[in-house]
């Protein structure tokens, strides 16, 4: 949620900052007119309670007709001052309603646009060199016999798989492999709860409302499946106030994700890049507000260390304002060479959400002058099967084994290849 203030006193240049995320500018005017209506209720509940202060502060010094006709005037403004209550509180929810509807605002070095203006701004390694025809994951995990998708279809639908074998030790080596790394760095780690209130996700995930389209409902209940760890670490101190002194607050969220995909029809259909569940371990800040642009520089670090280490070839690209998410305010994706698509392909992101998740949840930070609200960052560590698939493509060997890389030897029991 934006801050109120700044909308009254910079509108244009939030318009501007809605029009580099191609979102309506009308957003604007809608609060204005939405914030002077409560706020002209407002003022007028306010004079009537002064009116009746004053009232009621008169009758004990009067006495016979005039003491009757001040009782007479106080129940008149009780009773005005109780019509206008439901008016107010029409007016502040209508306020709320509109304030749901904006997306934070882009960082001053966003660009704007959609994913066409997005920016490479770094790259790092070279593809591998095959003296063959490399195969792609489908075809390497088959072979292997460590992907089963035929089956996955058959007991759950489109978009889910079985994992065997070797191929569950690469998951867990993975996973294993980016925790180790952030426990080094003084990260908490969280297993996180799957299911979350409703109010939890839309406080996290911005807008006024479930987007159906990503999120799986439970029926009856009134609870979603997470489509990211990030949720619920969002949530974890909803209502709260943070000690300063313990900032930053870094936390490795491990959770099993699920997402309903259902916009992605005909999109990444082939394999499991884009799948219904899968596993992931986030990483996730609460910070001081002067402190997020650093931390979200050591969050995008670490997830290009994480690459480096598995000796994967990739890309950092600065996303443009309207393929960014909703409570973003800057984010960078991590594309991973895949020589089964012969192109990169996103395997992790890092975004700074500024105070925008922080607003809608009720977190603040306590200073000796007051508090402030937190800044919120989250960045993905491993998230499986995609980086699955990048070490299966990129170390494939010539007779269809696949070479573990050396980070994740230790993770494996020792084995060095996968053989079918």
């Amino acid at each position: 949620m934006l801050d109120l203030k700044l909308i009254r006193d910079d509108p244009d240049l939030v318009r501007a900052g809605l029009r580099k995320r191609q979102a309506d500018p009308g957003l604007v005017d809608r609060a204005l007119d939405a914030d002077r209506k409560r706020r002209e209720l407002v003022q007028e509940v306010e004079r009537l309670r002064a009116e009746q202060n004053r009232v009621s502060a008169e009758i004990p010094k009067l006495g016979g007709e005039a003491k009757q006709a001040r009782i007479v005037e106080m129940r008149d403004v009780a009773a005005r001052i109780k019509a206008l209550e439901p008016d107010l509180k029409a007016a502040e929810d209508s306020l709320t309603a509109v304030l749901m509807l904006f997306p934070n605002l882009p960082h001053e070095s966003v660009p704007g646009g959609d994913a066409s203006a997005n920016v490479v701004v770094r790259t790092w390694g070279s593809p591998p060199a095959f003296s063959f025809k490399p195969r792609d994951h489908v075809e390497l995990g088959v072979q292997l016999r460590i992907l089963d998708i035929e089956r996955g279809v058959k007991v759950a639908g489109s978009r889910f798989f079985y994992l065997r074998g070797a191929g569950v030790l690469l998951e867990q080596a993975l996973i294993r492999f980016a925790l180790d790394k952030l426990l080094g760095e003084g990260f908490t780690p969280m297993q996180t709860p799957f299911l979350v209130r409703p109010d939890v996700m839309i406080g996290a995930y911005g807008g006024a409302e479930i987007d159906v389209q990503q999120v799986y409902r439970i029926e009856g209940e009134e609870l979603v499946l997470i489509g990211t760890s990030e949720q619920s670490l969002a949530g974890l101190y909803k209502d709260e106030a943070l000690d300063e002194k313990l900032l930053p607050l870094r936390l490795a969220g491990i959770s099993w994700c699920f997402r309903r995909e259902a916009g992605s029809y005909g999109k990444d259909t082939r394999g499991v890049f884009r799948v219904h569940q899968f596993d992931k371990v986030e990483m996730f800040s609460f910070t001081a507000p002067e402190a997020s642009w650093d931390e979200h520089a050591f969050l995008l670090g670490l997830e290009e260390a994480l690459l480096r280490q598995l000796g994967l070839h990739y890309r950092v690209v600065l996303l443009a304002g309207a393929d960014a998410s909703t409570p973003s305010a800057k984010t960078y994706d991590v594309e991973t060479w895949m020589p089964g698509r012969g192109g990169f392909a996103e395997t992790t992101s890092c975004s700074n959400c500024t105070d925008f998740q922080s607003r809608r949840l009720g977190i603040r930070v306590r200073r000796p002058g007051g508090t402030v609200y937190a800044h919120t960052l989250n960045g993905t560590a491993i998230a499986t099967p995609r980086a699955w698939i990048a070490v299966l493509e990129n170390c494939q060997q010539a007779d269809g084994s696949v070479r573990i890389p050396d980070a994740l030897v230790p993770y494996m029991n020792g084995m060095k290849e996968i053989r079918p």
